[in-house]
């Protein structure tokens, strides 16, 4: 299974869309553009979860596919 991940930079004003614990992948100004573009992703790759994390890098919301 597959795992995405949507994070933000370190000062959360760009959000990271990460496959596996490679390094990111793409950067989005703004997260719903970076969730969408992971649930994209992850739909193309079922099974599959999304992470989308927090400021601090925690767990927020995780989804499956």
């Amino acid at each position: 299974m597959r795992e995405y991940t949507v994070a933000p930079n370190k000062d959360a004003n760009a959000w990271y869309v990460k496959v596996e614990d490679v390094a990111p992948t793409d950067q989005y100004a703004k997260k719903d553009e970076a969730i969408a573009k992971a649930e994209e992703m992850a739909q193309e790759h079922k099974p599959s979860k999304l992470y989308i994390l927090d400021k601090y890098h925690e767990i927020e919301e995780e989804r499956s596919f």
